[in-house]
């Protein structure tokens, strides 16, 4: 009943964080940093990449923002040493950018270097309307310092994305197009599901039309459908695409993605900052935020 499981996900912060953490496992590789090395080893085995986040966002202080970029510093070492298939993204509200935007460039512009230095990528993600002009100024400064070595991301459901794309096709970025899942206004974003695909699409035409290295993240078939026949239209080979999917949704779906042929990457996050996540995605997912309902009555009976 899906009523039922979108009353659950909104109750989720009644629910007792060990059921949560039960259901959750399947978005979240884990707390430490060997049990993302685990689970990006294993998707590389089934011949799948991954992109590894380190889960926090919206520090506090300096401290705070340094502490998150040692992790991602220890973490590239780590999928260097493994020699696994795995890039790394990260939030720039974790790097500080609410805090402080020069210790912010400051700070990932190291973990790019050190991304670069070991043939490495780092994805600068997208993150709630308020974040979204710094968040491009400066991944604008990190391409200008390292080409081909960072890639930021692009959210169909804000108006402002048409302007913010062709931005970046004139810089030759790299960019993740994804559907949107901060709650916005509708001054500056659209809420109509059909509206948000049609968004998406010609995003997604856009990017690719103009051979930007586009990762199409998407969990929607009727997307995945329409970036089938895009890049089949285009003559696209994988090199100038790859997809992206979420750990744990819809891996029926990612294994046909797989299966005909095109790149796949799995977005894999682990980390003490699990429980905020784990709320987000459930929210995202009524339905899986029933199963945490049963999960908790069954453990009760």
């Amino acid at each position: 009943m899906r009523w039922l499981d979108k009353v659950v996900a909104e109750a989720l912060p009644l629910v007792p964080k060990p059921v949560v953490r039960r259901v959750s496992a399947r978005y979240i590789a884990g707390e430490r940093l060997d049990d993302a090395i685990r689970v990006v080893r294993d998707l590389n085995r089934q011949g799948m990449s991954a992109t590894l986040d380190v889960l926090g966002e919206f520090v506090t202080t300096p401290a705070e923002a340094a502490r998150a970029a040692e992790s991602y510093q220890v973490a590239l070492e780590a999928i260097h040493r493994e020699g696994l298939n795995s890039n790394v993204s990260l939030k720039l509200t974790q790097m500080g950018l609410k805090v402080d935007l020069e210790l912010c460039f400051q700070l990932t512009a190291k973990i790019v270097e050190t991304a670069r230095g070991h043939g490495n990528f780092v994805r600068v993600d997208m993150e709630d309307s308020t974040c979204t002009t710094d968040t491009l100024a400066i991944y604008r400064r990190l391409l200008e310092r390292y080409p081909g070595s960072v890639g930021c991301v692009i959210q169909a459901y804000l108006k402002r994305s048409a302007a913010d794309v062709r931005e970046l096709v004139a810089m030759g970025a790299r960019v993740r197009l994804c559907k949107g899942i901060y709650v916005e206004s509708p001054e500056i974003a659209w809420r109509d599901p059909l509206e948000i695909n049609r968004s998406y699409v010609r995003l997604l035409t856009d990017l690719l039309e103009h051979r930007i290295h586009t990762a199409i993240a998407t969990h929607d078939d009727r997307l995945v459908t329409a970036a089938f026949d895009l890049i089949r239209r285009l003559g696209l080979g994988p090199d100038a695409y790859e997809f992206q999917m979420l750990l744990g949704v819809r891996e029926s779906l990612r294994t046909m993605i797989r299966d005909a042929g095109h790149p796949l990457r799995v977005y894999v996050p682990f980390g003490s900052h699990w429980y905020a996540y784990s709320l987000r995605r459930l929210k995202e997912n009524p339905q899986i935020a029933g199963h945490v309902l049963r999960g908790f009555l069954n453990g009760r009976s």
